[in-house]
Protein backbone atom coordinates (compact mmCIF):
# COMPACT_ATOMS: atom_id res chain seq x y z
CA UNK A 1 0.00 0.00 0.00
CA UNK A 2 1.41 3.19 -0.85
CA UNK A 3 1.37 5.90 1.83
CA UNK A 4 0.85 9.46 0.78
CA UNK A 5 2.34 12.17 2.35
CA UNK A 6 0.21 15.42 3.48
CA UNK A 7 1.67 18.77 3.20
CA UNK A 8 0.38 20.39 6.24
CA UNK A 9 2.86 23.91 5.17
CA UNK A 10 1.00 27.06 4.11
CA UNK A 11 0.06 27.81 0.31
CA UNK A 12 2.63 29.41 -1.67
CA UNK A 13 1.11 33.22 -2.37
CA UNK A 14 0.06 34.18 -5.36
CA UNK A 15 1.68 36.35 -8.05
CA UNK A 16 -0.59 39.27 -6.75
CA UNK A 17 0.13 39.07 -2.89
CA UNK A 18 4.11 38.40 -3.54
CA UNK A 19 3.96 41.80 -5.84
CA UNK A 20 2.25 43.69 -2.96
CA UNK A 21 4.89 42.85 -0.64
CA UNK A 22 7.65 43.80 -2.89
CA UNK A 23 6.08 47.05 -3.68
CA UNK A 24 5.57 47.96 0.48
CA UNK A 25 9.40 46.57 1.05
CA UNK A 26 10.58 48.52 -1.78
CA UNK A 27 8.91 51.76 -0.59
CA UNK A 28 9.67 51.44 3.23
CA UNK A 29 13.74 51.54 1.71
CA UNK A 30 13.15 54.59 -0.16
CA UNK A 31 11.90 55.88 2.46
CA UNK A 32 14.70 55.37 4.79
CA UNK A 33 16.86 56.02 2.01
CA UNK A 34 15.71 59.42 1.73
CA UNK A 35 15.61 59.62 5.63
CA UNK A 36 19.23 59.13 5.42
CA UNK A 37 20.14 61.14 2.93
CA UNK A 38 18.39 64.24 4.22
CA UNK A 39 20.39 64.13 7.61
CA UNK A 40 23.54 63.76 5.72
CA UNK A 41 22.58 66.62 4.03
CA UNK A 42 21.29 68.74 6.75
CA UNK A 43 24.15 67.79 9.09
CA UNK A 44 27.18 68.01 6.61
CA UNK A 45 26.77 69.86 3.76
CA UNK A 46 23.92 72.80 4.21
CA UNK A 47 20.62 73.53 6.99
CA UNK A 48 18.47 76.26 6.78
CA UNK A 49 18.20 78.86 9.23
CA UNK A 50 15.22 81.56 10.03
CA UNK A 51 16.30 85.39 10.54
CA UNK A 52 13.64 86.97 13.33
CA UNK A 53 15.33 90.00 14.40
CA UNK A 54 16.51 93.37 12.15
CA UNK A 55 20.17 92.84 13.96
CA UNK A 56 21.81 92.12 10.67
CA UNK A 57 20.25 94.80 8.51
CA UNK A 58 20.71 96.19 5.67
CA UNK A 59 22.19 93.15 5.03
CA UNK A 60 19.44 90.33 6.16
CA UNK A 61 15.90 90.96 7.22
CA UNK A 62 13.60 89.76 10.03
CA UNK A 63 11.85 87.00 7.36
CA UNK A 64 14.90 85.91 5.98
CA UNK A 65 15.26 82.16 5.45
CA UNK A 66 18.52 81.40 4.44
CA UNK A 67 21.22 78.01 3.78
CA UNK A 68 24.34 77.67 5.81
CA UNK A 69 27.38 75.43 4.80
CA UNK A 70 27.88 73.09 7.57
CA UNK A 71 31.64 72.13 6.60
CA UNK A 72 33.11 75.31 6.68
CA UNK A 73 34.52 75.57 10.78
CA UNK A 74 34.27 71.76 10.93
CA UNK A 75 31.60 69.26 12.63
CA UNK A 76 30.22 68.84 16.58
CA UNK A 77 27.11 67.85 18.30
CA UNK A 78 25.75 71.22 17.15
CA UNK A 79 25.99 69.73 13.43
CA UNK A 80 23.37 67.24 13.60
CA UNK A 81 19.75 66.92 14.10
CA UNK A 82 18.87 66.74 17.73
CA UNK A 83 22.27 67.92 19.25
CA UNK A 84 22.93 64.36 20.30
CA UNK A 85 26.48 64.13 22.64
CA UNK A 86 28.12 61.81 20.21
CA UNK A 87 31.69 63.14 21.17
CA UNK A 88 33.33 66.19 22.37
CA UNK A 89 34.78 69.21 20.80
CA UNK A 90 34.69 69.89 16.46
CA UNK A 91 35.97 67.63 14.23
CA UNK A 92 38.18 68.75 11.25
CA UNK A 93 37.98 72.37 13.02
CA UNK A 94 39.05 75.84 11.40
CA UNK A 95 38.17 79.27 11.99
CA UNK A 96 35.63 81.40 10.54
CA UNK A 97 37.49 84.57 8.12
CA UNK A 98 36.73 88.26 9.50
CA UNK A 99 33.86 89.12 8.16
CA UNK A 100 31.85 85.82 7.85
CA UNK A 101 28.33 86.20 8.57
CA UNK A 102 28.33 82.92 11.29
CA UNK A 103 25.53 80.87 12.78
CA UNK A 104 25.82 79.87 16.21
CA UNK A 105 23.94 78.58 19.44
CA UNK A 106 23.59 81.38 22.26
CA UNK A 107 25.96 80.59 25.18
CA UNK A 108 23.16 80.69 27.60
CA UNK A 109 19.84 79.65 26.21
CA UNK A 110 21.42 77.83 22.77
CA UNK A 111 18.92 79.44 20.56
CA UNK A 112 20.35 79.96 16.70
CA UNK A 113 21.95 83.03 16.65
CA UNK A 114 23.63 85.05 13.23
CA UNK A 115 26.60 87.86 13.13
CA UNK A 116 29.30 88.61 11.67
CA UNK A 117 32.98 87.81 12.71
CA UNK A 118 34.94 90.86 13.76
CA UNK A 119 37.97 89.74 15.90
CA UNK A 120 39.58 85.98 16.05
CA UNK A 121 41.52 85.02 18.58
CA UNK A 122 44.28 86.68 19.30
CA UNK A 123 42.92 90.18 17.98
CA UNK A 124 42.49 93.51 19.94
CA UNK A 125 39.20 94.96 19.54
CA UNK A 126 37.92 98.32 21.10
CA UNK A 127 35.18 100.72 19.81
CA UNK A 128 35.98 104.54 19.70
CA UNK A 129 32.35 107.04 18.66
CA UNK A 130 30.79 103.96 16.83
CA UNK A 131 34.28 102.74 15.19
CA UNK A 132 36.12 99.40 15.41
CA UNK A 133 39.54 99.67 16.23
CA UNK A 134 41.38 96.16 15.22
CA UNK A 135 44.77 95.90 16.51
CA UNK A 136 44.96 99.24 17.02
CA UNK A 137 44.25 100.27 13.86
CA UNK A 138 40.25 101.66 13.45
CA UNK A 139 38.71 100.41 10.38
CA UNK A 140 37.59 102.14 7.25
CA UNK A 141 34.05 103.41 7.35
CA UNK A 142 32.97 105.24 4.88
CA UNK A 143 28.99 106.98 3.93
CA UNK A 144 27.18 104.66 1.52
CA UNK A 145 24.04 106.66 1.46
CA UNK A 146 21.55 105.70 2.87
CA UNK A 147 19.89 102.26 3.78
CA UNK A 148 15.80 102.31 2.70
CA UNK A 149 14.32 99.16 4.24
CA UNK A 150 10.19 98.28 3.13
CA UNK A 151 8.23 98.55 6.45
CA UNK A 152 5.60 95.89 7.21
CA UNK A 153 4.47 93.41 9.52
CA UNK A 154 8.03 92.00 11.01
CA UNK A 155 10.05 95.42 10.27
CA UNK A 156 9.35 98.43 11.69
CA UNK A 157 10.89 101.44 12.06
CA UNK A 158 13.18 102.42 15.08
CA UNK A 159 12.32 106.49 15.89
CA UNK A 160 16.03 106.74 17.53
CA UNK A 161 17.43 105.78 14.33
CA UNK A 162 15.37 105.98 11.14
CA UNK A 163 13.04 108.19 8.93
CA UNK A 164 9.98 107.18 8.17
CA UNK A 165 9.70 108.07 3.94
CA UNK A 166 7.58 107.12 0.95
CA UNK A 167 4.31 107.89 2.45
CA UNK A 168 4.90 105.70 5.59
CA UNK A 169 6.20 102.82 3.92
CA UNK A 170 9.83 102.75 4.27
CA UNK A 171 12.27 103.49 6.80
CA UNK A 172 15.87 105.14 6.12
CA UNK A 173 18.91 104.48 8.10
CA UNK A 174 22.53 105.85 7.48
CA UNK A 175 23.97 103.46 6.08
CA UNK A 176 28.31 102.89 5.82
CA UNK A 177 30.74 100.66 4.33
CA UNK A 178 33.19 99.04 6.46
CA UNK A 179 36.18 97.39 5.00
CA UNK A 180 38.74 94.69 7.27
CA UNK A 181 42.50 94.62 6.66
CA UNK A 182 41.41 91.54 4.18
CA UNK A 183 39.53 94.25 1.87
CA UNK A 184 36.36 92.43 2.67
CA UNK A 185 33.63 95.32 2.68
CA UNK A 186 30.08 94.79 4.01
CA UNK A 187 27.34 97.39 4.52
CA UNK A 188 25.96 99.14 8.16
CA UNK A 189 23.85 100.97 10.09
CA UNK A 190 24.74 103.69 12.48
CA UNK A 191 22.15 105.53 14.48
CA UNK A 192 24.99 108.04 15.74
CA UNK A 193 25.41 108.49 19.28
CA UNK A 194 23.51 106.38 21.49
CA UNK A 195 24.59 106.73 24.79
CA UNK A 196 25.03 104.08 27.49
CA UNK A 197 22.18 101.40 27.79
CA UNK A 198 21.30 99.36 30.61
CA UNK A 199 22.34 96.29 31.26
CA UNK A 200 19.89 93.28 31.21
CA UNK A 201 20.29 90.65 34.25
CA UNK A 202 18.88 88.08 31.72
CA UNK A 203 15.60 87.78 33.74
CA UNK A 204 13.98 90.83 32.26
CA UNK A 205 15.32 93.33 34.48
CA UNK A 206 18.32 95.44 34.79
CA UNK A 207 21.69 94.32 36.09
CA UNK A 208 23.08 96.01 39.15
CA UNK A 209 26.14 96.40 40.61
CA UNK A 210 27.38 95.29 44.65
CA UNK A 211 25.35 98.85 45.91
CA UNK A 212 22.43 98.41 43.62
CA UNK A 213 23.16 100.94 40.95
CA UNK A 214 21.68 99.87 37.82
CA UNK A 215 24.71 98.94 35.05
CA UNK A 216 25.01 99.82 31.33
CA UNK A 217 27.27 99.94 28.42
CA UNK A 218 28.06 102.15 25.83
CA UNK A 219 27.92 100.37 22.66
CA UNK A 220 29.70 102.85 20.88
CA UNK A 221 32.59 103.12 22.83
CA UNK A 222 34.44 99.99 24.38
CA UNK A 223 38.05 99.63 26.18
CA UNK A 224 40.72 97.46 24.63
CA UNK A 225 40.29 93.60 24.67
CA UNK A 226 42.05 90.71 23.40
CA UNK A 227 40.10 87.91 22.10
CA UNK A 228 41.28 84.90 24.20
CA UNK A 229 42.01 81.41 22.35
CA UNK A 230 38.87 79.45 21.04
CA UNK A 231 36.79 82.06 21.13
CA UNK A 232 35.51 84.91 18.99
CA UNK A 233 34.23 88.87 18.79
CA UNK A 234 31.11 89.01 16.13
CA UNK A 235 28.56 92.17 15.74
CA UNK A 236 25.73 92.72 14.35
CA UNK A 237 25.37 94.94 11.19
CA UNK A 238 22.91 96.98 12.74
CA UNK A 239 25.12 98.21 15.02
CA UNK A 240 22.92 99.99 17.27
CA UNK A 241 20.07 97.21 17.54
CA UNK A 242 22.71 94.55 18.08
CA UNK A 243 23.22 92.78 21.02
CA UNK A 244 26.51 90.70 20.35
CA UNK A 245 30.02 90.42 21.93
CA UNK A 246 29.73 93.91 23.18
CA UNK A 247 27.11 92.86 25.91
CA UNK A 248 27.83 90.16 28.37
CA UNK A 249 26.26 86.67 27.29
CA UNK A 250 22.83 86.45 28.82
CA UNK A 251 19.37 85.26 28.90
CA UNK A 252 17.44 87.45 26.18
CA UNK A 253 20.21 89.83 25.89
CA UNK A 254 24.39 90.11 24.36
CA UNK A 255 26.23 86.95 23.60
CA UNK A 256 29.71 87.81 25.01
CA UNK A 257 32.99 86.09 23.44
CA UNK A 258 31.54 83.28 21.41
CA UNK A 259 33.22 80.21 21.83
CA UNK A 260 34.00 78.54 18.35
CA UNK A 261 32.65 74.85 19.68
CA UNK A 262 29.44 77.03 18.97
CA UNK A 263 29.61 77.51 15.64
CA UNK A 264 27.03 75.88 13.39
CA UNK A 265 27.56 77.18 10.09
CA UNK A 266 28.16 80.00 7.30
CA UNK A 267 25.46 81.74 6.48
CA UNK A 268 25.70 81.64 2.60
CA UNK A 269 22.53 82.78 0.64
CA UNK A 270 18.55 83.67 0.90
CA UNK A 271 16.26 81.23 -0.55
CA UNK A 272 13.23 82.61 0.62
CA UNK A 273 11.74 86.16 1.93
CA UNK A 274 8.75 87.13 3.98
CA UNK A 275 7.44 90.19 4.63
CA UNK A 276 5.22 88.72 7.72
CA UNK A 277 1.90 89.79 6.41
CA UNK A 278 1.49 85.85 5.13
CA UNK A 279 -1.59 83.67 6.29
CA UNK A 280 -1.57 80.12 6.42
CA UNK A 281 -5.07 79.63 6.08
CA UNK A 282 -5.18 81.79 3.39
CA UNK A 283 -2.61 80.55 0.52
CA UNK A 284 -2.35 83.18 -1.63
CA UNK A 285 -1.03 85.63 0.52
CA UNK A 286 2.27 83.28 0.97
CA UNK A 287 2.96 85.09 -2.51
CA UNK A 288 1.91 88.40 -1.82
CA UNK A 289 4.14 88.04 1.18
CA UNK A 290 6.99 87.11 -0.67
CA UNK A 291 9.75 89.65 -0.85
CA UNK A 292 10.89 88.35 -4.15
CA UNK A 293 14.36 91.17 -4.68
CA UNK A 294 15.15 89.05 -1.94
CA UNK A 295 15.11 85.22 -2.92
CA UNK A 296 18.46 83.82 -4.18
CA UNK A 297 20.59 86.91 -2.93
CA UNK A 298 24.59 85.95 -1.43
CA UNK A 299 25.31 86.73 1.93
Amino acid sequence: MTQQTLDTATPAAGPGETEKKESLGSFLWFVTKLVIAVLIFRSFIFSPFTIPSESMLPNLRNGDYLVAAKWPYGFSNLSLPGEPALFDGRIFASLPDRGDVVIFKHPVTGADYVKRVIGLPGDTLALENGRVILNGAPLPKQPAGAADIAMGPNTACRSDGGVVVDGGTTCRYRQFRETLPSGKSYLTIDFGTVGPRFLSDGARGVATDERGNPLRIDPDNAAPIVVPAGQLFVMGDNRDNSLDSRFPAVRDGGVGLVDTDLLVGRASRVLWSTDGSAEWLLPWTWFTAARWDRIGADI
